[in-house]
Parts: structure tokens; sequence; C-alpha cells
């Protein structure tokens, strides 16, 4: 069931704690550590070799990092005594790549320590996840710094994949992220997995009058329930969000026309003439797409929270 928020109570969530407070630019560390980019690509690159799922949570991670307190790393702490962190959250229990941060911050403070923050790790992280898997380049700002709270019950403030589109928009728009960007944003759906608890309010019961969601053609809702049983289902049952999980194209959004896509999320941004008019020009044309989920990808990077720069990405200084 979906969890909703006041507006009124989200927007002073946001005010207080999410800005674009410190000042990002692209040379922020032309000086005191040049390397930091290169450094972490190599270690993406080699753990993304040994794991092919690594790009996808990468990128889920730093979605999930910026859309709480901005992008401050946040995601990265550990939980401490009473305090139960966002990492063990359920939105994020399926997130497994803590470690190749772990390990790029352990490779850049090599060389530069107490330089460059666990935030921008992840960020470069992200967009090297996107690189290696075919996507685009983008100049990642730099210069966020770390934060210091990290609190589990923040992440029902993250989208979930039962919003309709109007959830969706207030939600992107509440981190200062338009329609454009919602729908750009999405597109990041073409890597990865979905387990069958995101969408099994879609093959089971989905209301009064339909048990199968009337908007999934009903050939791959039977696939899914085949996939996904009521009983007996395998832990971590579920299926890949494309016929390429590990490529970064636009299928996502044909299969979104296709009436095939796996959240009821998704499907939603065929209920409005902008969005659907945009998930048919991303269908169309990857090189849009691309264009596109880069500009968004900087804007949302752009939203900054922090403090300091751990020495330490999953504890505070």
């Amino acid at each position: 069931m979906a969890y909703f928020v006041p507006l009124l109570s989200t927007f002073l969530f946001f005010s207080i704690y999410y800005s674009q407070g410190n000042a990002l630019s692209s040379n922020y560390y032309a000086k005191t550590c040049p390397q930091a980019e290169d450094i972490v690509m190599k270690v993406v690159k080699e753990e993304a070799q040994k794991d092919r799922r690594v790009p996808a949570t990468l990128l889920r991670m730093h979605f999930h990092d910026c859309f709480l307190r901005g992008c401050d790393a946040s995601i990265l702490l550990s939980s401490k005594g009473k305090n139960t962190a966002e990492k063990d959250a359920p939105p994020n229990g399926s997130l497994h790549g803590f470690y190749v941060i772990d390990g790029a911050k352990r490779a850049v403070e090599a060389i530069c320590p107490g330089v460059v923050s666990c935030a921008d790790i992840l960020a470069f992280a992200a967009r090297d996840a996107v690189v290696l898997s075919g996507g685009p380049y983008w100049n990642v700002p730099k210069g966020r710094k770390d934060g210091r709270i990290s609190r589990a019950i923040e992440t029902t403030l993250l989208p979930k994949p039962t919003f309709n589109i109007s959830q969706l928009q207030q939600s992107f728009h509440q981190r200062g992220l338009s329609l454009d960007d919602l729908v750009a944003l999405l597109g990041a759906h073409t890597l990865g997995f979905t387990h069958c608890s995101s969408f099994m309010n879609r093959i089971y019961n989905f209301n009064a009058t339909h048990d199968i969601d009337p908007t999934l053609r009903p050939s791959f809702a039977a696939s899914l329930k085949g996939i996904c049983p009521l009983k007996n289902r395998a832990k971590n049952a579920g299926i890949s969000n494309d016929p390429s999980p590990t490529t970064f194209d636009n299928t996502h959004y044909r299969l979104i026309l296709q009436k095939k896509s796996l959240l009821f999320s998704d499907h939603s941004l065929l209920t409005t003439p902008k969005t659907k008019s945009l998930v048919y020009k991303f269908a169309t044309s990857k090189a849009a797409f691309h264009k596109a989920f880069s500009n968004s990808m900087i804007k949302m990077s752009s939203l900054t929270g922090g403090q300091e720069v751990r020495k330490d990405c999953r504890v505070v200084n």
C-alpha cells in the first residue's frame, strides 16, 4: 500500500534538510585530486566485470541517496545503536553494491586523503555505471559534502512503484525536478531486476473489478504469474526489467508502450499527454533519451545537503 505524506510536512522536510546550498563546480578537484574520477572508474569497471548487477545497483543507490537529504551519501552510513540507517530500510533491502563505493573510497584516500567526499564518489560511480552499460557520459558537478544523519524512516519519502502520475509528479517537484526529468530519470529502469513484491499488486487482486491490472498485456501478466505465484514463491523471485538488463538503452520505453512495464508507476507515464509524448520520443530515439537522461542526472545530482568529507563512507567523522 502506498504511503502518503501531507504536502506541507514534506515541503518543510525538504526546505529544512535539502537544498542546492553547496556550490558545485566541474573543476572542484582540479588542484587537490585531479585523478579522482579515473580512480573511481577503474574500481567500478573492475567490479562490474566481476558482477554484471553492479551498474544497476550503483545507479539506484545514487537515486535513493539524492531523493532524501540531497546527494549527501547518507545512504552509505551504517546503522548505529538505536538508529536504523537508510541502507537497512525495506526500500533499500536489495541494494548490494556498498562494497564497490568502499573500495573506490579506499583507492581515492590512498592518493588524496581527506579530500573527496563519499557523496561525490557515489555520483561518479553512478555516471560510470551508465557509461559502462553503453549509456551516455556526462560531466558530474563536484564538491558535495557528506551528511551526518541517516534515518530509515525517511525512506518512506521515496517514490513508490505503486504511484500514479500525480503522486510521481509531486514527489519529483518537491526535489525541483520537472515532468521532463521524471520521464527521463525513470528510464534508469532499463537496467537491473525487479522483485515480485514490486508488482504483485498488478497481477493478483488488483481491484474490486479486476484480478489483473487491465493496463497489462494479458499474455505478459500470465507470464508474470508463472514467475511470481501467490504461494511457494522463491525468496528472491522476480524478473529482469527488460530483455537487455545490463544495457543502458531505450527498450524500457518501448515496453511501456507495449503494455509490458513491470511497475504501475512506469505505466502511469502514459496517463498524461505530455508524459506520453515523451515516452514515444524516447522509445523512438535512444539519442534523445540519452541526452535528456544526462541533463536530468546533472540536475538531480546537484541537490546537496552534507557538512563534511568522511574518512570512511560507513561512519561519520
